[in-house]
């Protein structure tokens, strides 16, 4: 009798010990994307900045290949929203399309940069521009609250927000791409 109570608690414990590395390998499984992920960025720590005028850092975001971004603003005449779209490759900062809701005061498309197709809403995008941001940075003069310049990107948790007129407004800063070991 006491034999088969000691091979059947062996059988127990094998079995909890089989469940238990299960539920390991389902736990490793189901965190592999995100640990993937991290490990994607910290082999590739390059980072989208804005910096100020006095070359102090005001916002980053942490980047992987493929990723992107958007600056939206509103217009300041019209107060619908613009966008312009970026997308981090070949370890470049490139923009890619715009959207425009009308053409007002200072938009537009041009002839050979892009492709015009309508929004379904009486807007339109410019997609297919293609275009290396020389250096991949560029300056811009954040608007005041009212024009609310922003950066827009789809995170993990769903689309996220910062704004640099909350940061910036008024002043001149710099929108670069840079890794840590760049000189």
């Amino acid at each position: 009798m006491r034999l088969m109570s000691r091979r059947h608690q062996s059988l127990q414990q094998r079995q909890v010990g089989r469940a238990w590395w299960l539920a390991l390998l389902l736990c490793c499984l189901a965190l592999s994307p995100l640990s993937s992920q991290a490990e994607e960025r910290a082999k590739d720590p390059t980072v989208l900045e804005v910096i100020d005028a006095y070359g102090e850092r005001l916002f980053s975001l942490p980047l992987v290949e493929d990723d992107g971004w958007c600056l939206g603003w509103n217009h300041s005449v019209a107060k619908f929203t613009v966008l312009d779209c970026y997308r981090f490759r070949e370890g470049r900062m490139w923009l890619e399309r715009s959207h425009q809701p009308d053409f007002a005061a200072g938009l537009g498309h041009t002839e050979g940069r892009g492709e015009q197709i309508s929004d379904g809403q009486g807007g339109y995008w410019i997609v297919d521009i293609d275009e290396p941001v020389p250096g991949s940075r560029y300056v811009l003069r954040v608007g005041s609250a009212a024009v609310d310049h922003r950066l827009i990107w789809d995170s993990p948790e769903g689309q996220r927000q910062a704004s640099l007129s909350d940061i910036a407004a008024g002043q001149r800063v710099t929108l670069q791409l840079h890794k840590p070991d760049d000189v």
